[in-house]
């Protein structure tokens, strides 16, 4: 393996949206595509920023309609992740992206946990669910859903804070995030991506977030560096996601070797791998080729993943001596 074992920590269910799963699901739920055919589809997704993705990232769940098609979805997924050699992985859904369409919130939550209750014995990784909040539609709607997911008991480890940044603050979600303290839940956020180092300040002191999602744009800030190496807050870094999405013009150009210099700790995850060119391995074999990472240094990736990942301490130990036993190979 080129790779030491995985976990993966930024996945957004949603974004694994393959075409061909597209056109299977609209076939399924008889909704019509704006697509002539697969060429069509594949040809839109040249992005230009976060927004241009977004747009085709939502038209495209038109086809997730009923419990069956989400877990479909994570089912792919999952075992796209176990050829990837992923060990586990804790997985973002939009449930607002759903219920807006007039999909239940129990049919969206429940069908990727139907998928992720079996992850282990048909895919052999474990899984958790991480609920995030859409940041560019009401705080007030994310607070009444969160109140729902704990009245209904939702399989959710945590929630999170993604969609549109700029102009949409982590501070708005104060009342959400405390809510969710409140119920024992973790909590993470994106920030920093394209936003500026002021939200990822934000999402760590006024959210009390346990890990920052994405976070390059924490560079530009020598305190804020400080801060997160200090409280050894880990950022869920998509380098393959962040070109796609012109946060930089190349892979060269990724602040990557700068925040493991800092001492950052870095994770290497796939955002939106149907979307922007490559699972989490793609990932890691691209930030190999790119910065001629070490062994040890990917065995640093994969061990920083490790202490973030929301396990238990027995698990972290099973994934710790995994990595341990790549690397006594790999010597």
């Amino acid at each position: 393996m080129i790779h030491p074992p995985l976990v993966e920590l930024h996945l957004h269910i949603e974004g694994t949206l393959e075409p061909e799963l597209i056109f299977d699901l609209a076939a399924r739920n008889k909704v019509t595509l704006p697509y002539a055919d697969l060429a069509d589809l594949k040809s839109r997704y040249a992005f230009t920023d976060l927004q241009s993705f977004l747009n085709l990232y939502y038209a495209n769940m038109a086809v997730l309609l009923t419990e069956q098609d989400f877990t479909d979805l994570t089912r792919a997924y999952l075992r796209r992740a176990s050829a990837a050699g992923v060990r586990h992985a804790e997985i973002f859904v939009d449930p607002q992206a759903h219920t807006v369409r007039g999909v239940p919130l129990a049919a969206c939550i429940n069908g990727v946990a139907a998928a992720l209750r079996t992850s282990e014995s048909d895919f052999g990784l474990s899984s958790a669910l991480i609920v995030t909040f859409l940041r560019d539609r009401p705080a007030a709607e994310a607070f009444d859903m969160l109140t729902e997911l704990v009245a209904m008991n939702a399989p959710i480890v945590g929630i999170g804070l993604d969609s549109a940044e700029v102009g949409h603050p982590p501070v708005d979600f104060i009342e959400v995030f405390d809510l969710a303290h409140a119920h024992g839940l973790k909590c993470v956020a994106h920030a920093g991506e394209e936003g500026p180092p002021e939200y990822v300040w934000q999402a760590v002191q006024l959210l009390e977030v346990s890990r920052v999602d994405h976070g390059i744009r924490s560079l530009e800030d020598p305190l804020l560096v400080d801060y997160l190496v200090q409280h050894n807050i880990p950022l869920t870094v998509c380098p393959l996601s962040n070109v796609r999405l012109r946060v930089v013009d190349t892979l060269a150009d990724h602040p990557l070797p700068a925040m493991l210099e800092r001492g950052l700790t870095v994770t290497i995850n796939s955002d939106d791998p149907a979307y922007f060119g490559g699972y989490i391995d793609d990932n890691f074999t691209a930030i190999t080729d790119a910065f001629a990472l070490s062994a040890d240094q990917l065995a640093t990736l994969a061990t920083n993943a490790i202490h973030a990942a929301f396990i238990t301490d027995a698990r972290r130990a099973e994934l710790l001596a995994e990595v341990a036993a790549w690397c006594a190979a790999t010597d």
